[in-house]
This record gives structure tokens, sequence and C-alpha cells, in this order.
């Protein structure tokens, strides 16, 4: 990995590790701030759904502002917003701070990965933002784990501290090896916007809620589906998720190398794998070995389809690639935020955890059928050289 691709790899596993690790530290949140436990899981939402309204919002004011400085000024943001969660005094300003931190997610993650692709040879540009977003996938390895021991062990506080010490190493590394010399577009922000009808981008964005929603109506719940439906210990759930995490780590590179190779084919391909992981999950569920091999393939074939899809929507978008990829993570956020309310929506309808998957399988079915849409409009269309490439 080249310096500049491991600055924003660092930055990346920053935030990852901060949007994850809060579902780990509910209880202590919860007991320390004096909410209740499905309080403190709006948290959760909140910063979702700060992603959702921020990605736009700060993309559109640093609208031709140079890409390194842009980048800084958003890990320092991202500090900010981490430094006051550590002193947060009431569940209210804890809400607000995640929120001022997740504003920072879409743009950081949709204009980091413009930059990663503009680092390298064309024909390697998915890959480039699949290093880019290793950082993220990594964390749900190292970050998130060991953020959530810190907390157990000295108080939540500690981990949005130790965040904060990462969020500033990741500046430093920006600063010193970041080129300054990245091109930046300076086109008018309302043809940015026009751009984003493109029926194309539409298409990709649908399909980022749909897959990110399949992933989550079913990972919101995965500990008392581990616990209750597969009837492992509660130390076998942690490992468990650390498979799920070098899954979703493996995933994104393998998905990076082959949209490099064919967009589309890639997200079709891993769409119609996901629907059946998430019925052999139905099956393998009470079974400790199988599911936990489920789990790790379902981890890959997740995250596989996360490069493809930004890369898909950054070519389809070339008029305004900043925009679109910084939307795109809105929609990623979007579905989870989805996802999770399906999810929840399901159990409350009386279904049970052991079924939940079956909800999965329909959201995958639906991002596949989008792509396949998608995929057959290139056909009817005129796509430029490099879209009917992929």
């Amino acid at each position: 990995m080249s310096l500049p691709l491991l600055a924003l790899s660092l930055a990346s596993f920053g935030i990852g590790t901060t949007e994850f690790v809060i579902m780990g530290l509910l209880p202590e949140v919860a007991a320390d701030l004096g909410v209740s436990i499905p309080q403190a899981g709006l948290l959760v939402t909140g910063y979702a759904m700060g992603v959702v309204i921020g990605a736009p919002i700060v993309t559109a004011i640093t609208n031709g502002l140079p890409r390194k400085a842009t980048l800084i000024g958003l890990t320092t943001m991202f500090i900010a917003g981490n430094l006051l969660c550590a002193i947060a005094p009431t569940y209210a300003f804890l809400m607000l701070a995640r929120v001022v931190t997740a504003f920072c997610h879409g743009a950081y993650f949709g204009i980091g990965a413009v930059v990663a692709a503009g680092l390298v040879p064309k024909n390697q540009r998915a890959r480039a933002m699949a290093m880019m977003f290793a950082g993220l996938t990594i964390a749900n390895i190292l970050g998130v784990p060991a953020g959530t021991a810190l907390g157990q062990a000295f108080g939540w506080r500690s981990t949005f501290w130790a965040v904060v010490a990462i969020g500033c190493v990741a500046t430093g590394a920006l600063v010193l090896w970041l080129p300054r010399a990245i091109p930046v577009s300076r086109g008018n922000l309302m043809a940015e916007v026009k751009v984003l009808a493109n029926a194309r981008v539409l298409l990709a964005m649908a399909a980022s809620v749909a897959g990110s929603a399949s992933l989550f109506s079913v990972f919101t719940y995965i500990t008392p589906i581990l616990r209750e439906v597969t009837g492992i210990s509660a130390h076998a759930v942690t490992w468990v998720l650390v498979l799920f995490g070098v899954g979703i780590t493996i995933g994104n590179m393998v998905g990076g190398r082959l949209a490099d190779w064919r967009v589309m084919t890639t997200l079709i391909g891993a769409f119609g794998l996901l629907v059946l992981v998430f019925v052999a999950f139905v099956f393998a569920a009470p079974l400790p070995v199988p599911a936990a091999a489920v789990v790790f393939v379902w981890g890959l074939l997740a995250f596989a389809v996360v490069p493809p899809l930004q890369m898909r929507v950054v070519d389809s978008a070339r008029g305004a690639p900043n925009l679109a990829s910084s939307l795109n993570q809105g929609a990623f956020n979007l579905g989870n935020a989805l996802g999770a309310w399906a999810g929840g929506a399901a159990l409350s309808a009386g279904i049970a955890y052991d079924a939940l998957p079956w909800v999965g399988m329909v959201l995958a079915m639906v991002a596949m059928a989008i792509c396949i849409g998608s995929s057959a409009l290139d056909g009817r269309g005129r796509p430029s050289p490099a879209m009917a490439a992929r």
C-alpha cells in the first residue's frame, strides 16, 4: 500500500471504529447517563442519519476546495466530534456530538474514494478505493473489539479519547503523505446536482440502500441470534464477530479487484450469492460451526459489493464524482437504518430470530434486481466507452 492510500485508510479506521464501537458500549453509556438501553441505541440511528444528512451538505460546502485541505478539515471535524463525545455530560449532548462526528463521515469517504481512485492507474481505481475502505473493515476486527474492551475496563469515555488519538495520527499522516496537487473539479454545484438525475447513478444508490439494508436487517440482531438460536456463549459471540470482520476485510479487497474487471458482473454475482447465504443461514444457525462458517462468508460477500457500488456511482456521475460518491455513503447509512428497522419490525410482528435471514434474503434479491435492471439499461442506452467496458 502506498503512503497516501495508507493515510486515507488510517482515517477510515478511526471513523469505522467510532461508528460501530458504540454498539458494544450501550450498557455502559446507558448506565452512566441515566437512560434506557433502547434510548442509548438511538445513538446508532442518530449517527447513521447524521451521515445521510451531512454528506450532501458538507460536500456542497467544500465543492471546489483543494482536496488535501478538505480531507484534513474533515478529519479535524472528526477529532472535535469525538472529543465532544468523550466529555459529554448528558445524553442529549452525546447525541449532538455523535451527529457532529457523523457529518464528516459521508463526505470523507465520498471525497476520499475519488481521491484514492485518482492516485493510481485507471485499471486499478476500484482496488485503490478498496484500500481506503480497508481501514473501515479492519476497524471491525481490531478497533471495535479493542475499543469495547477498553470502554468496559476504564469507562466508555476512554474509548472516545482513544479514537481522538487515532484521529490525530491519521490527520498527521494526511498532512505528511497526501500529495498537495490533487485534481479538483471546480464545476457549478447546480450542474453537479443535475448529473445526479442520471438513472444509472440513482439505481446504483438504490442498490447501495437495498444491499446495506439486507446486511443490517440481520446483523443488527446477530448477538441474540447467536446466543438464543445457535446457543453459544457471549465470549464465543465475540470471536464469531471477529470472524465476520475478517470476512468483510477480505471481501472488500476481493470486491475491489473484481470491480476492476467487471463492475456489474461482480455486483449481480455477489448479490446472487448473498441470497443463497441468507437461505443457508436459516438452516445453519442452530449449529455452531456451520453458523460461524456462514457468518464468515456472509461478511465476505456483504462487503465485496462496496467497492463496485462506489465505482459504479463515480463512473456514472462523471460530472459530479465527489457529490455522488458522498451521497452514496449516505445511501449506505440510510440502508443501515432501514435494515435495522425492517428486522425490528419483523421481530415485532412475531417472526422468530431463526427466520430473520429471510428478511435479509428478500432485500438482497431487491438489490440484485436493481443491478440487473441497471445493467440492462447499459445495453439499451449509450454508455461511455468506460461504462461499456464494465
